[in-house]
């Protein structure tokens, strides 16, 4: 409590209660794929489909993530993050991305090393001294009209060759020679780099390999840089199905993806991959492919087949395309009209009008048991999406809303109490820890997301003397337990009819 040195009256501001923990989001998605434009292998934030165009571009022949992005959005999709990957940092790629800032100079082809920087000039001047020799010049390079990098050089294939000392020293430009017979000479003068078509307009890359996608946390390349990302709730790879297509990938790589993005969301421990199968399977192959190809085993992967069609404007047709864009965007919706609890499944899917193979009850039997969650088209009732179930083997995390539901309250109890920490660890501390936790699944209880008629029965919350030993206490630990019964999806729906005699009475008299 304050020392008081004086007489008069004094007012303390006190906390009372326990302090509120607010749900965090649900519903974050995040892509990787081939777009037209804009900067590789930066996780950007997209709200609507006005500025993923704005930012990478319209829809691509043969590349999916446009169309992922745009069915995301379209079914009810708010935010998500976009990685382009591709560029110059594809292996064995080779190409320069289109869009890059360029100029021509004196049969030379200067090039900024990067994407969206602030406006170079390059300009030609001579070097200091007198009687100096033709060939050599300075360049200097300059940002916004100041001089940042200069650089003596000549023509001559010497230690001091232009192209040589520029790839060295120069963090800004860099240099190719197009005269095909050598440069004698480099008038004065000077060029500011603007941004061109490469040669090669083609988004997607000569060559890909299954690094490209996973990339690396430290780069912030591929998806290893959804790392630095904690709202992301769900990863898909459209394109990692259009670089199969393509030949540029093998079978193989592609499950080495796959089981990379499990593995990233295994280590998130609040995201889930949404998977697509290779397309053209027929129900039998994609179960031989799910038990014998991709042996996956994770609560923190779905899987969805068959292949959606939707109209295609880059082609002006329409086309087949993986479905875990338009997934994501279920997902999304589900969230945000039922909550987090609800499966994501029994919800048309928007934007799609036939699928690659119609499935039957029987097929789908082969299906679901193993984990396929099955898209379906019912008479009636338009394409549906059929399945809500994870790639778990677990029966406790075999249903994805119940692994969906506890990443939710996982998160949000972590985030809201971290007022905990350094607080004196005594009684006083766990009542406030109970209430605070108490008076968050009481809300979710009402929500309907917890299993039970009333909250005793839905949850517990126990943090005491029994759960907090002196051991505990002289390490600094505070141990809460928490358990919770979640709302399992009526999946399957059995209604008993029996026949009876007409006039028989079924009140016991």
């Amino acid at each position: 409590m304050p020392t008081y040195l004086s007489p008069g009256v004094y007012v303390e501001e006190v906390e009372a209660g326990a302090r509120p923990i607010e749900g965090v989001g649900t519903a974050v998605a995040a892509f990787v794929g081939f777009a037209a434009r804009g900067p590789f292998n930066t996780p950007t934030l997209v709200s609507n489909w006005a500025q993923f165009t704005q930012v990478f571009g319209d829809f691509v022949p043969d590349c999916y993530l446009a169309q992922s992005v745009y069915g995301y959005f379209l079914n009810g999709g708010s935010n998500c993050y976009v990685v382009r990957i591709g560029g110059e940092r594809a292996k064995g790629n080779g190409q320069l991305p289109a869009g890059g800032a360029q100029a021509a100079l004196g049969g030379y082809k200067i090039t900024a090393r990067e994407l969206g920087a602030p406006e170079i000039t390059v300009e030609v001047a001579d070097v200091p001294g007198d009687n100096q020799p033709d060939d050599r010049f300075t360049l200097l390079v300059k940002q916004n009209g100041k001089v940042v990098e200069t650089h003596t050089v000549s023509t001559k294939r010497t230690k001091e060759h232009i192209v040589a000392v520029v790839q060295e020293k120069s963090s800004l430009i860099t240099v190719e020679e197009t005269a095909g017979a050598g440069v004698a000479k480099v008038e004065k003068g000077s060029v500011t780099l603007k941004e061109v078509v490469a040669a090669d307009p083609s988004p997607v890359p000569r060559k890909i390999a299954a690094d490209d996608y996973v990339g690396d946390v430290s780069d912030r390349t591929g998806f290893g840089g959804l790392e630095a990302i904690d709202e992301i709730t769900m990863v898909a790879v459209p394109d990692l199905m259009s670089s199969y297509q393509r030949g540029a990938i093998t079978l193989e790589s592609v499950k080495a993806v796959q089981l990379a993005m499990i593995a990233h969301c295994e280590l998130m421990g609040d995201r889930i991959a949404v998977l697509d199968t290779p397309p053209s399977l027929n129900p039998q192959q994609v179960k031989d492919w799910r038990l014998n190809g991709a042996g996956y085993d994770s609560k923190y992967a779905a899987l969805y087949y068959p292949w959606i069609k939707v109209f295609d404007p880059a082609s002006n047709d329409h086309a087949f395309i993986p479905p875990s864009g338009h997934m994501s965007g279920v997902w999304a919706r589900t969230d945000a009209t039922r909550g987090v609890h609800k499966a994501p499944a029994n919800e048309v899917v928007r934007g799609a009008v036939a699928l690659e193979t119609q499935l039957t009850k029987a097929e789908q039997e082969l299906l679901n048991p193993i984990g396929v969650n099955c898209v379906r088209s019912f008479p009636g009732r338009g394409i549906r999406v059929w399945g809500a179930r994870t790639l778990s083997s677990d029966p406790a995390w075999r249903y994805l809303n119940v692994r969906r539901l506890f990443n939710y309250l996982e998160e949000s109890i972590l985030d809201g109490t971290q007022w905990v920490v350094f607080e004196p660890n005594d009684d006083a501390l766990w009542a406030r820890i109970r209430r605070t936790i108490s008076a968050f699944l009481v809300t979710e209880w009402r929500k309907g997301a917890l299993f039970g008629l009333t909250p005793d029965e839905a949850f517990y919350v126990k943090c005491d003397r029994e759960t907090n030993p002196a051991e505990s206490i002289d390490l600094g630990q505070v141990i809460c337990e928490v358990g919770i019964a979640p709302v399992k999806p009526a999946e399957f729906v059995v209604f008993r009819l029996a026949q009876i005699s007409g006039g028989t009475s079924l009140v016991n008299e």
